[in-house]
């Protein structure tokens, strides 16, 4: 799917058209995708997201905002927790667990 989001960026602009060409837009980003591809140390940011452990919640729904600083954050997400598998924020990743005290 992202190659074909690539395709038909890079192909509309390459198009002629009466405003600036963006061609050079086209050729930085493809070297940046390779450069970045090619550099196996990096993790995705899933992968980074899948290291943190889920979190253990009392309450059967919890709200997550994705930090504490709004500004950095995401809309609020109400998430339930009644399932046993961990439940995650369709924002920002994270996983949620309901912690059971019986």
């Amino acid at each position: 799917m992202a190659s074909n989001l690539f395709k038909a960026l890079t192909t509309s602009l390459n198009r002629p058209s009466n405003s600036r060409s963006l061609c050079l837009v086209s050729s930085q980003i493809s070297n940046h995708t390779a450069k970045w591809m090619q550099d196996t140390s990096k993790k995705s940011p899933m992968e980074l997201i899948n290291e943190v452990p889920p979190i253990k919640v009392e309450a059967r729904i919890v709200a997550c905002e994705g930090d504490t600083n709004p500004a950095l954050g995401h809309p609020i997400e109400f998430i339930c927790l009644d399932l046993k598998e961990p439940a995650v924020c369709k924002y920002c990743g994270l996983r949620y667990v309901q912690d059971h005290h019986h």
